[in-house]
């Protein structure tokens, strides 16, 4: 059966994360979003832990809700540390099979330092190290380094990255089985750098709230002979290298277009300077504005490791699709903002319609679609689909933004029964929430 997963993700009770995250909300949107399994997210930080314990319950390594909606034990850590004279900062995601070994991590990392203070951790202990200590508890704990090409906090980021997996682990990069790909990279760019093609590329949105447009923008789609820990394991670890089709494997992710993540091009936000890397080689990475290095992107990172051409397909490799959250193509489409209450009407119409945000993205018509909003909003979720949106880069923290044809809201055509998709029930305004 097919699993939209989203398994990198945030509480309240790290950095820069909404307050008002609780496991009840992110499994209410999750289900208007369309997704099947999301992580925990932060499992690290004690009062989260003990919200996860209390509220879900646990079966074959899967955690559900009273109303049988699935979580898996999941969590972020950073580490900063110095390797070979220069500072290093990398980010990974953790997948944990169970409530106890998850009580047996904190315990091991309350002896490296503290865990209280953020969902995201911050340890000064090497990637190596890492690696060791997780399989000190147990083998089944997945290591995932976490969207791996932002400048700041990635094993391959310009600012403080490494050059290739071998550089950051030695011996234990054959205990790294799947890279996260992150906003500001996809697929096509990671296919590039061929010692790359042993690892499985997964996606996830590293969303700071439970809002639709950031919980699931990026997503995994597992294809498992029964939701449980090991089945997705199996997945991650074994999936299709050679190319496998076994009864647990990795199907297709869900990305955003590279260029709406906040660092694919290079530039300086303070100075409003944003070049390609083109523009950025011709500068000698340097601003013009402040004579500062610029902040390196995504894109020109890949450009620096790649060893095969724009345009490279991978043999056997696993499918994407590149879309655009609803919210914020009904906010680009109106001019508006993604909270405005024109993008929440015409999103709660298209709920009516498709039952869920990733049914109608990837799967309604645009006849369907336009039976109930404008005909030019409808028209950009089709093309958003075929990936023809054209989206201004987003650079040194800044957004991608897409571009799209106004649609003329003196013409909206008249309300219809959404009768496409019989919904079981009659789904809630989103402002009703």
């Amino acid at each position: 059966m097919p699993i939209i997963s989203d398994l990198h993700i945030h509480s309240r009770f790290s950095r820069a994360c909404s307050n008002a995250i609780t496991l009840p909300k992110l499994e209410q949107y999750a289900r208007i979003k369309g997704i099947d399994l999301l992580g925990t997210g932060d499992f690290t930080h004690p009062k989260w832990f003990e919200e996860i314990k209390k509220t879900l319950h646990e079966r074959e390594g899967i955690l559900y809700s009273q109303s049988r909606f699935p979580f898996l034990l999941t969590g972020e850590i950073s580490l900063i540390y110095t390797h070979e004279k220069k500072g290093r900062r990398v980010h990974y995601v953790l997948l944990a099979p169970s409530i106890e070994i998850v009580r047996q991590i904190h315990e091991a990392l309350l002896k490296k330092g503290r865990i209280d203070y953020d969902g995201r951790p911050i340890f000064g202990f090497s990637s190596p190290e890492l690696v060791d200590l997780m399989h000190s508890i147990s083998p089944e704990i997945e290591i995932i380094p976490a969207h791996v090409w932002t400048p700041h906090f990635a094993i391959f980021g310009s600012l403080s990255g490494f050059d290739s997996m071998e550089e950051c682990f030695g011996e234990k990069a054959k205990y790294i089985h799947a890279l996260e790909t992150g906003m500001s990279s996809d697929p096509e760019m990671n296919w590039r750098v061929s010692y790359l093609d042993k690892y499985n590329l997964v996606s996830f949105s590293d969303s700071h709230s439970f809002w639709p447009y950031r919980l699931g923008r990026e997503a995994t789609i597992f294809e498992l002979e029964k939701l449980t820990y090991q089945n997705i394991l199996q997945a991650i670890r074994d999936n299709g290298l050679e190319h496998g089709f076994g009864k647990n494997r990795i199907i297709q992710t869900i990305e955003t277009d590279p260029a709406y993540g906040k660092y694919h091009f290079d530039g300086h936000r303070s100075c409003n300077i944003v070049f390609s890397p083109e523009e950025t080689g011709k500068h000698d990475r340097i601003c013009p504005v402040c004579r500062k290095q610029l902040t390196l992107g995504v894109a020109y990172r890949v450009e620096q490791l790649a060893d095969r051409p724009l345009g490279f397909v991978k043999k056997n490799a696993i499918p994407f699709k590149s879309l655009i959250p609803l919210q914020e193509i009904i906010a680009g489409v109106y001019q508006t903002s993604v909270g405005s209450k024109t993008t929440q009407e015409n999103y709660d119409k298209l709920i009516q319609l498709g039952g869920s945000e990733n049914n109608i993205l990837l799967s309604l018509s645009g006849t369907e679609l336009a039976k109930v909003v404008h005909p030019k909003l409808a028209e950009a979720i089709i093309k958003s689909r075929n990936r023809q949106v054209e989206i201004k880069p987003g650079y040194d923290g800044v957004y991608g933004k897409p571009i799209f044809e106004n649609a003329d809201q003196t013409k909206e055509p008249q309300k219809k029964e959404a009768t496409s998709i019989p919904l079981k029930k009659k789904q809630k305004s989103l402002t009703e929430f």
